[in-house]
Order: structure tokens, then sequence, then C-alpha cells
């Protein structure tokens, strides 16, 4: 395995508060974080905010408020996320604020410039503020934006474009040969039948007077800002500085509705200016409620509504719910393809199901039992149980490496059925049974073992509390609490194909 590792999420607009779809990017960056340094390698989480956005400015304008304040207030909305989720972030980076940030987007535009691959035309497209992109006709939806289901408006400006089409088959060459990845295969597929189409190069600047003079100048020309795009990818350099150049994995966690950007766009700018390339790029699918894609404008209107309304709001959620509940739904219940339905209900069975039923369960019966038989040193080699436990690890590298979280949740919940089935099968409590006693709670005490290991970086705070009742540290209350809420159900996530 490599030994150092920087991932990074989107960065998402601040134009509204945050919703879990930014929350599942936060916890499975910090997953594969904690994993990678588990494992023995350095790791490096970064985040932070899109704040140079027209959409910043026009929700700015309706809220009646200045667009840096409004962007500022936003922004510690973000920030203050990641810790209620327990996600150790190593750099938060504004990119309407940070200093770091406009001189790494002009030196970046600098040295696309001098491989002539910067040109200035007038131009006529179909453009859509919630996505900040430009559509062709035939990528409508029923004439609307096939994101957000909205009309697109007929924009007419002369901008600076890039040549994109120049880095067609190359950027063709890295995702077919996997030098890049682009996980699951499926958005693998999309991005390789985009590439094969043709490629058309692509504004990469607005008019200053349009953004109302909101975002970065364009080197030499100050009567035009750099796009958001060009812009807002730049961030992952601006971050990491020139350690962007070092040896180790680059790993973007996106959604699937910005995959061009990242997969080709980013790709063609960092080949331009001469710098490395991402290792991976993982992709998500769509958080739904009702059928909808969750949004920061439909979340916050639905907040307004009450906290009934707002249960897609991730900082509500941990506070009602705790933060082991929120990650576990995000990495046990969303689908690794295809659009996941949220609800409460679903949140709250799945906790229990596999938190207080599963694993709470097994480390109070080892705890409640272990106490009272003289236990061997070493467990008894080639039980079933232990050769499962010390595959474990294995299992959930295979799964992380794919960007399959699914699959790897579902690793330790098998783990944690068949201890508990063991348990349940020897009854070591039993007179009778006494005799094998000893062997049992030594295998499952092994297990459980290694189980705390590997649940760190999945549940960290959930695996010190496991770790501390393993070793016969009393707790004030079960590991996992019930939780409850009426009428809820839900089925069991299908087994992962990986």
């Amino acid at each position: 395995m490599i030994d150092s590792l920087y991932v990074t999420t989107a960065i998402p607009y601040v134009n509204a508060a945050p919703h879990l779809g930014y929350a599942l990017e936060l916890v499975q960056a910090d997953v594969l974080a904690r994993h990678r340094r588990l494992r023995g390698g350095r790791a490096r989480l970064h985040t932070g905010t899109d704040d140079n956005a027209l959409k910043n400015v026009t929700a700015a304008r309706r809220a009646g408020v200045d667009v840096r304040s409004f962007v500022a207030a936003n922004g510690d909305r973000f920030a203050a996320l990641a810790p209620l989720l327990e996600v150790e972030v190593g750099d938060f980076l504004r990119t309407g604020s940070d200093p770091r940030h406009a001189p790494t987007v002009a030196e970046l535009w600098r040295r696309c410039a001098a491989r002539g691959d910067f040109y200035t035309r007038a131009y006529q497209g179909l453009y859509c503020t919630g996505c900040e992109a430009f559509y062709t006709t035939a990528e409508l939806t029923e004439g609307d934006c096939p994101e957000h289901r909205r009309p697109v408006e007929a924009v007419s400006e002369t901008n600076w474009f890039f040549r994109l089409s120049r880095y067609r088959d190359e950027v063709l060459r890295v995702i077919e040969s996997g030098e890049v990845r682009v996980e699951p295969a499926q958005r693998r597929h999309e991005v390789l039948a985009f590439l094969r189409a043709g490629l058309a190069d692509i504004s990469v600047s607005r008019p200053a007077a349009r953004a109302a003079g909101w975002g970065i100048p364009v080197p030499g020309d100050p009567d035009q800002v750099v796009y958001v795009w060009w812009d807002a990818l730049a961030n992952y350099v601006s971050s990491y500085g020139s350690r962007w150049c070092e040896p180790g994995e680059r790993i973007h966690i996106i959604g699937k509705g910005i995959v061009r950007f990242h997969a080709v766009y980013w790709l063609a700018l960092l080949r331009s200016a001469g710098l490395p390339l991402p290792t991976a790029i993982l992709v998500h699918d769509y958080i739904t409620r009702g059928g909808t894609k969750l949004s920061k404008s439909s979340e916050t209107a639905a907040g307004a509504a009450g906290a009934a309304g707002a249960a897609g709001a991730p900082a509500e959620l941990v506070a009602a719910h705790g933060p082991d509940a929120v990650r576990w739904w995000l990495l046990a219940g969303v689908a690794r393809v295809g659009d996941t339905e949220f609800s409460t209900g679903r949140l709250v069975e799945l906790a229990n199901l596999d938190l207080a039923n599963g694993i709470g369960n097994l480390a109070h019966r080892f705890a409640g039992i272990f106490k009272g038989y003289p236990v061997p040193p070493a467990p008894p080699e080639g039980h079933p149980l232990l050769e499962s436990a010390r595959r474990l690890p294995a299992r959930i590298d295979r799964a992380l490496h794919a960007g399959d979280f699914r699959a790897a949740t579902a690793a330790i919940r098998a783990l944690v059925h068949d201890a508990n089935r063991l348990i349940a099968a020897e009854e070591p409590w039993r007179p009778g049974n006494r005799g094998r006693a000893g062997d049992v709670v030594a295998t499952v005490g092994a297990a459980c073992g290694i189980l705390a290991a590997e649940l760190g970086p999945f549940l960290p705070g959930a695996a010190d509390r496991l770790r501390r009742l393993l070793s016969g540290e009393r707790l004030p209350e079960p590991l996992f609490p019930r939780k409850r809420l009426a009428d809820v159900s839900i089925r069991r996530p299908a087994r992962s194909s990986s």
C-alpha cells in the first residue's frame, strides 16, 4: 500500500446550509484517512467551501446581506459540521478568503497560458446558475437543466476559453489505462463515453460585471474573473501546495453530478499546468428524500418549516441521534450505485439493527461472561470465527480501495453476526458447557479485539468505547443505546457484489 494519502471532498457552494450529501463526503473521506493511518501510513483530509460562485452572490442579494458576510457566515456552518460527525479535517479552505488560494489560481492560469491553452472569443450558450455550467441543447431534459430540472438561461459573452480539445486523447488514455481510477465502473464507463464522443473547448472566465466583481480576476485581464469551476478545482492544489507533486495517492470524493469537471476538465487543467494527476476519483450517487435529490435550498426551506421538516440536515440529525448512528447510515445505508432514499426512520432502525443489536449486543455479552471463566492465554488455532476475524482487515482494504463503503461495513457486520451466533450456540454460561467455555471466550475475545481496531475508521468514538469495555472498564451506559422512533421499517441493505 502506498504510504501517503491526500483525500478530498468536493467543496460545496455556500448559498445555504449543508445537507447530507456533504456529510456523506466528509465521513467517507474521514474513513479513508483513518484507515490509512491504521495501516501505518500518513493521511491528510482536505475540505472547504466554494465561495466565488454567482449563485452565492444571488443568494446574498436575496438575503439582503453583503456577499462577503453572507459567504463567511454560511461557511462557518460547513466548518462546524466536521467535529459534530467526529471527522478529523487536516485543512478547511475557503476560496473567497484563504490567502493561499488566489495566488494558486493565478499561478495555474499562467502555467496554462504559457502552454498556449487560452484564447478569447464571443460565445453564446445555455447556462444553469445552479450548476454554474453551460449545457448544449442535446444535454437538456425537456429544455431544462438535467441536474436541477429548471430552465436554463441564454447567455452571450466574450470570455477566455481553454483548449480542452487538445487534451482529449491524453485524458482518455489515463482513464482507460487506470492511471486515474474512476470508481465505480458505471461512472468510469460514462466518462469514457463522454471522452470518446469528442471534447469542445470550454469557457473559463466570466465578465467581472456579471459577477458583480465577486471572484478572482483573470491575470492580465481585470475585466474578467476566473470561472468558478476553474477557481474551485484549484483548491486541491491551494491546500496541498508543492506537496501535490509528492509521491502518494491523491483521491477525490465527489457526487455523480460533477464527474465531468473532476475526471475530464481537472485532468486536462493539470496536464496543461504540468502537475501530477489525482490517482483516484470515487463517485457517489445522490441521497434523496421523497424521490427528490437533497439540495441546500430544499433543506433550508424544510428547516424553516420545523425540526421534522429538516430531518435531512446533518447537524440536527447528530443532535437527535448521535454521530455513530449518522455515520453508520452514511456508510452502511447508502448504495454504492443508484440513489438512496433517506428517512429518519431508516437511520434509526439501521442503528438499532447493526449497532445496538449487533456490535453492542456482542460487546456486552462478551463483557458479561468473560469475567467468570479462566481464559486461555491464546484462542485455539483454526477456529472458523478466528479465521474470519483475521480475514477482516483484507476484506476492508479491498472494499475501501474500490470506494465501496457499504461492502466494508458489510464485512464488519458479518463478523459480528458470526461471533454473536457462536455465543448463542455454545452458551458458555451454562454449567454443562464450562469445559469449553474458556476457549469460546478466548476466541470471541480475539475476534472482538480485531473488530475494535477495524471499527475505528468507521465509528471512532464507539471503537474507543468498545476497547475500554473489552478491557474490563464499566461504561456508564450501553455502548449503543437503542433508539426509539414510532412506525419505522427498513429492509437490510443488500450485500455488495464487491
